[in-house]
């Protein structure tokens, strides 16, 4: 049942590789299973199947580092040292620490990786999720504060300041993975390719025929998957955050897995989704959760102050928020015609 939730991702591809008659090649395709998702990968060019074998093996070594779910790895190391001093941490770890830092700092905390005690307080994802008494959630969230993690990047070292604090690196890593990707696709001499990381997708240049990827943004209640709308990119990535993709439901309330931070409790933001374009999807990533969590107008704020990304925000209200930058390179394909298409100055 796990499994086949993920297969709902937040993006849907659509027209992605169906290329004209007149295209220079067929690319090489490969789905494979990490990070708690499907993995897809598209790539043009020589030697694309060992590029994308290479990818994976960087995708699940990565897995192992960053995961709160298996044993080891150095994100289990830093949080069984919470309160004692620094531990030795994989470089990439601390690069993800401070992109985290980074997008902690722009969002005023709505972003924080140390919301992990509170995570696994619901279980949302799991096999038992549940409402934690509020007793408990009002403890836990004393333990939430970015600030907490201290890095030492000269040594490759970071701590956690007090005792029971766990970092979770679920709202970051997998936009990572997708850099990190892109940058093997880069070093193999790869132009033209796209990754799908269970709804975060990173493409590179231009599909071969010279035209822009084409990336669906699903309908964050369908349930089948249709999409709302198209966005066209190019050596961009596409990241979104939605109330739809792990929640549970109890007495008619929808609980979704992203945490209001200064509550403890699922967000309810006025939002079922956020989609941010960038350039960095380790960024985009963290901002994706940060917008969904701060809500509509206070969203739109942070990403002008952030100032390198655009985004498109679906409310509850059903209405799409779709940011200047953006208005040119997205369609609405509402086929319903349920959703009202707002476009922000």
């Amino acid at each position: 049942m796990k499994k086949q939730a993920y297969l709902l991702i937040s993006l849907i591809l659509i027209s992605l590789f169906l290329l004209t008659a007149c295209s220079p090649a067929k690319p090489f395709a490969a789905e494979d299973f990490a990070m708690g998702t499907v993995i897809n990968q598209e790539i043009y060019g020589a030697d694309a199947q060992k590029t994308s074998q290479e990818v994976m093996a960087k995708i699940k070594a990565l897995e192992a580092l960053m995961t709160i779910n298996a044993p080891g790895g150095d994100v289990n190391r830093l949080n069984d040292r919470a309160g004692n001093g620094y531990v030795a941490l994989n470089p990439e770890t601390i690069s993800v620490l401070k992109s985290a830092r980074k997008i902690s700092e722009l969002s005023n905390g709505a972003f924080d990786v140390t919301v992990g005690p509170v995570v696994k307080a619901w279980g949302i994802g799991s096999d038992n999720p549940q409402i934690p008494p509020d007793a408990v959630l009002k403890k836990l969230v004393a333990l939430i504060n970015y600030t907490d993690v201290h890095l030492d990047e000269a040594n490759n070292q970071a701590s956690l300041q007090r005792p029971g604090q766990i970092v979770d690196l679920g709202g970051i890593a997998k936009g990572y993975a997708g850099d990190v990707a892109k940058a093997i696709y880069q070093k193999n001499g790869t132009q033209s390719a796209l990754i799908n990381l269970g709804g975060n997708v990173v493409a590179l240049g231009h599909k071969p025929d010279g035209s822009t990827w084409s990336i669906g943004i699903q309908n964050p209640r369908s349930e089948t998957g249709e999409v709302v709308g198209v966005v066209h990119v190019s050596d961009q990535a596409v990241v979104t955050s939605g109330d739809y993709q792990r929640y549970f439901e109890k007495d008619g309330k929808r609980y979704c897995h992203i945490i209001d931070t200064q509550t403890g409790y699922p967000v309810e933001s006025g939002l079922m989704s956020t989609t941010i374009v960038a350039s960095s999807s380790t960024e985009a990533d963290g901002l994706s959760t940060a917008t969904f969590v701060l809500g509509l107008t206070k969203g739109l704020d942070l990403i002008k102050r952030y100032g390198q990304a655009e985004a498109i925000f679906i409310t509850t209200d059903k209405k799409i928020y779709v940011t200047k930058g953006l208005q040119g390179n997205f369609q609405l394909k509402d086929a319903r015609h349920e959703y009202t298409y707002v476009q922000e100055g």
